[in-house]
């Protein structure tokens, strides 16, 4: 996939950039590239290529660091709304922000 100009600037307008033409196409260089490294990726065979947890792990055993999944305390309803603004009945109170 190679993308040109006219796909720059309908990418910067659909995310509502401005980019002068010299960025659309140093952008366009760079998009470019990208695609073109993708598609180095795609012609790779992987079939029967087991996915890693981690980066390293293809060149050292990499053990992860995982804490338990336990509960935890996390303090009660007042310490959490302590520094809310406003407070009833132990729900936060919010601006109506929809008529």
């Amino acid at each position: 996939m190679s993308l040109d100009l006219q796909d720059i600037e309908r990418i910067a307008h659909l995310a509502r950039l401005q980019v002068q033409p010299d960025e659309a196409e140093r952008l366009m260089g760079q998009l470019n590239g990208f695609f073109g490294i993708v598609e180095a990726m795609r012609a790779v065979d992987a079939t029967g290529v087991e996915p890693l947890a981690h980066p390293l792990a293809a060149v050292q055993d990499v053990q992860l660091r995982l804490r338990p999944d336990e509960v935890q305390p996390c303090g009660s309803r007042e310490e959490n709304q302590r520094s809310a603004p406003a407070v009833e009945d132990g729900l936060f109170l919010v601006p109506k922000v929809i008529e």
